[in-house]
């Protein structure tokens, strides 16, 4: 890092991948804004923040929202002075058969997964500065059985990242995404709990399963992410955009 810190917007960074994002920025140097729409859970990790001796605040917004989004980036450029770094992290789950998926239900993962993306790459690009980071995952390569909503949302921010990458490198900046696999967080707590309810599973089991296939042995943590993120969001990878990258420990082989 430079003598002058960089300024790194995280969403849906009050737990899990999201906080350890946010953490290891901060352990690189960053000032780190802090988004959850859950404030106290925000808080919390601006608290830690502020322990290693970085600055920090927290945003509650849902990604959803656009006036939101463009608020929360105002905010953070207003106090910081400039926005380096969008880590578009926030994101939800969904375990349905496709045919038992509603308009409701395609309704909402839609408009955060993918909305909430496009959100805040449009709030961010307008900084002309820096680079976007979006949160993909091996559902953006392969449609998973019981994850089809899920699915094509992650292909969607796939797909989103490339024409960014391409539309944005004109103003210097560059757009890549970050593809985590099976990460031992409460959002795959959700997801084998209801994998379980239909395939007749006990607790745990389903969780299991997809961790068999891992290939370095074992389930992935959110620090694993982390350590992607932060090359990302680093000068190392200045030559590098439009591109979403698998960190999964050897599940998908592209």
């Amino acid at each position: 890092m430079s003598s002058s810190p960089k300024i790194a917007l995280v969403t849906g960074a009050g737990r899990g991948i999201g906080r350890a994002i946010a953490l290891r920025l901060a352990r690189d140097g960053f000032h780190v804004v802090i988004n959850d729409i859950h404030l106290e859970n925000a808080q919390s990790v601006v608290d830690e923040i502020k322990e290693l001796g970085r600055e920090s605040f927290a945003v509650q917004a849902d990604v959803s929202k656009k006036d939101e989004v463009f608020q929360m980036v105002d905010q953070a450029v207003k106090h910081f002075g400039q926005l380096d770094v969008m880590v578009s992290n926030a994101g939800i789950a969904q375990v349905k058969p496709l045919l038992e998926v509603t308009e409701e239900d395609m309704n909402k993962i839609v408009q955060i997964n993918v909305f909430g993306v496009l959100y805040c790459l449009q709030a961010a690009a307008e900084q002309k500065r820096g680079k976007i980071i979006h949160a993909a995952s091996i559902a953006s390569y392969k449609g998973f059985s019981l994850l089809g909503a899920y699915s094509a949302t992650k292909f969607a921010v796939r797909g989103l990242t490339q024409a960014a990458a391409q539309e944005l490198a004109p103003f210097g900046i560059t757009v890549n995404a970050y593809c985590p696999g099976i990460v031992d967080t409460q959002m795959w707590d959700l997801i084998d709990e209801k994998m379980a309810h239909y395939m007749n599973l006990k607790k745990g089991e389903a969780f299991r399963q997809f961790s068999d296939g891992i290939t370095l042995g074992r389930p992935e943590t959110p620090e694993d992410v982390a350590k992607f993120v932060s090359y990302l969001a680093s000068e190392d990878s200045d030559y590098m955009t439009g591109q979403s990258v698998m960190i999964d420990g050897g599940v998908i082989f592209s």
